[in-house]
């Protein structure tokens, strides 16, 4: 511990581990010193030290886990900052440090890439420039259009300045794998509930493209690319050309998305049994199915919630906690074993 704190003081002789470690540590201390500053909090007062640190902590770990209701505890500045801190942890400071570096001098050292390599479980040194602008990309396009799709049902809840800040928070959470949310109760809210099975379905599928990992979107990027490109042939020549690349998804992608699927369909018809007549009872069918697949979506780390947990049966429970384990894909904004 002791060589760590002192490692710390100069961190250009830090290994890429602690780095990433000091890089985390930074972040949680500067997010709870902001969250306990009256500036973020409804009553005006300072918040209690340790729950701003589990908070920052949760955040930047995007755990989900909260010790405040954040709805009633922190006001608008407070909840930019919460945000902010599951946005950094979610595609992790580092990455953010070399978009910077990137900016001011245009290249990454060795050290620098190793550091990254590190941050984004690769194997190898690659083209990081390439990879670290196509992670923002991704991000801004999902979230954008998550923030887009959900801002329809909160705006007509909340208003056009607070539901569109509700929708913008909303998707960064579920992109990040985060589980927070602004909403009392969660998303087990009776006016989100009601007529409202399109924001499940946006959330759970924001869920999925965080939690299926970069390198599977960048290589849908070159699958889409790819086609675009060949139809554009066709379109300017006249001419389909029969030269096809095969395999186009490759393995890692092949893996991640076979098994995403079957967790989903599994997890979806299992809850559906176990719950149809039990925590789901009085919903419509179309609620009943859209709550089975949101509930099937989620505990794969990302934290919502839509029913009580203490009303689930015990069948759920089990299921719950082997999907809790699995977790989301490697390189991806979720956690569990990867």
């Amino acid at each position: 511990m002791v060589e760590f704190i002192h490692s710390m003081l100069n961190f250009k002789k830090m290994s890429p581990a602690q780095k990433i470690a000091a890089s985390f540590l930074l972040v949680i201390l500067c997010g709870t010193l902001l969250l306990m500053l009256p500036i973020s909090n409804v009553d005006g007062n300072f918040m209690n030290p340790i729950d701003a640190l589990f908070s920052a902590t949760s955040a930047t770990c995007v755990t989900g886990l909260s010790t405040i209701n954040v709805s009633e505890q922190l006001n608008l500045f407070g909840q930019i900052v919460l945000m902010l801190l599951i946005q950094i942890g979610g595609l992790g400071l580092m990455t953010f440090m070399a978009v910077f570096l990137l900016i001011i001098k245009s290249r990454l050292s060795l050290n620098e890439k190793i550091v990254m390599k590190e941050m984004l479980n690769q194997e190898h040194v690659f083209n990081m420039k390439k990879f670290i602008v196509d992670i923002l990309y991704y991000t801004l396009f999902f979230e954008t259009i998550g923030a887009i799709l959900l801002s329809i049902p909160m705006i007509e809840q909340y208003g056009l300045f607070d539901g569109s800040f509700k929708a913008i928070f909303l998707a960064v959470s579920a992109f990040c794998n985060a589980g927070f949310s602004t909403l009392p109760g969660n998303l087990g809210n009776p006016m989100v509930m009601t007529n409202h099975n399109w924001l499940y379905i946006t959330v759970s599928l924001l869920i999925i493209f965080g939690g299926i990992g970069f390198p599977i979107l960048v290589n849908f990027k070159d699958i889409i690319v790819y086609h675009a490109r060949r139809f554009w042939r066709l379109i300017r020549t006249r001419q389909w050309d029969n030269h096809r690349v095969h395999h186009l998804f490759n393995l890692n992608t092949k893996i991640v998305l076979i098994m995403t699927v079957l967790l989903l369909v599994f997890g979806t018809v299992a809850i559906a049994i176990f719950e149809w007549n039990h925590s789901f009872a009085g919903m419509s069918i179309a609620d009943k199915w859209t709550q089975a697949f949101f509930n099937a979506t989620c505990p794969r780390t990302a934290g919502f919630s839509s029913v009580d947990l203490t009303s689930l049966s015990i069948q759920t429970i089990m299921l719950y906690i082997v999907l809790m384990w699995i977790g989301g894909a490697a390189q991806s904004t979720a956690g569990g074993v990867k």
